[in-house]
């Protein structure tokens, strides 16, 4: 595989804020490290509009245990407000809506004042808005159900400093783990990476090298694709539009997450640590669009 060196923040967000309920989490943090950045040598092929047939699964020996179309609301999560250090947006909840059984997160040029960081009570001006939501449900695999499959049909959001990221994660950051489903950035639509953390002390994340970025054949932002992620108890294993992509096991502590849970979270961020603090006049506003969310258990 082919590789390259560097020290980064890793894509990421602020630390967990408050651990009562989910609808205190802000977003997750995603630590400082020395990593090596692997690209898979494989080329996804991506399917344009793609659709997975569910019954593939329940089939199989999988139960349904979340399901939203987004043909009504929003009760399922919770939408966030506030900015993130180092990053240029405020999340607002006005800015996550359904439209014709489409959930769409937008990205927008505006100046509003907000919280100076998500839970903050100190408030700063920002000159753009996004929106972030995270599930009330949480989701694992325990010795019950070992493994279990989250399943998303996206379109990325395409435009200059903008990061489409969906992931998961549980309060205490990282002692219940988080998983980078997929984050893409819009100037670069044609690949996606993945990721996950985990520690056994609040704020001290121990992966290392877990990082990989996927390259594809098309456009994820041009039509839908689905993303999905199968969560066991020694391994990550992803799928873009049915086809296995990867399996990480990198670092060796994917099994320190079994039998803890997590919260869903799909979000639009602009700038920050992705972009090495891009100048607010590059940034181009976007949309990401999502079809459905879904999760899955097995034996």
């Amino acid at each position: 595989m082919k590789t390259s060196t560097l020290t980064a923040l890793l894509l990421g967000s602020l630390s967990i804020i408050g651990i009562s309920s989910c609808k205190k989490l802000a977003p997750a943090k995603q630590g400082t490290q020395t990593t090596v950045v692997t690209i898979n040598p494989k080329i996804a092929t991506a399917v344009c509009d793609y659709n997975f047939d569910e019954t593939s699964l329940t089939g199989s020996g999988w139960t349904k245990s979340f399901d939203d179309e987004f043909d009504t609301d929003l009760s399922k999560w919770y939408a966030y407000t506030g900015g993130v250090q180092n990053e240029l947006q405020c999340f607002e909840p006005a800015n996550v809506t359904i439209v014709n059984g489409v959930l769409q997160i937008a990205a927008k040029k505006e100046t509003v004042t907000g919280p100076t960081t998500v839970n903050s009570s100190s408030n700063s001006t920002f000159n753009f808005t996004s929106g972030s939501i995270v599930s009330n449900a949480t989701f694992g695999p325990s010795t019950a159900t070992p493994k279990i499959r989250i399943v998303a049909r996206v379109k990325i959001a395409s435009g200059n400093g903008l990061v489409s990221l969906f992931d998961s994660y549980g309060p205490s950051w990282p002692t219940n783990g988080q998983i980078n489903l997929f984050q893409v950035e819009g100037n670069d639509v044609k690949r996606y990476q993945t990721n996950y953390f985990y520690g056994t002390q609040p704020n001290q994340n121990l992966v290392n090298n877990g990082m990989l970025n996927n390259p594809t054949d098309s456009d994820l932002s041009a039509c839908w694709h689905v993303f999905t992620t199968e969560w066991t108890q020694n391994a990550l294993n992803y799928y873009l539009d049915g086809q296995l992509v990867e399996t990480k096991t990198a670092g060796g502590y994917v099994g320190g997450m079994f039998g803890k849970v997590q919260n869903l979270s799909l979000n639009l961020l602009i700038g920050g640590s992705y972009y090495n603090n891009i100048a607010p006049a590059d940034v181009q506003t976007g949309t990401m669009y999502v079809d459905y969310v879904k999760v899955f258990t097995s034996k």
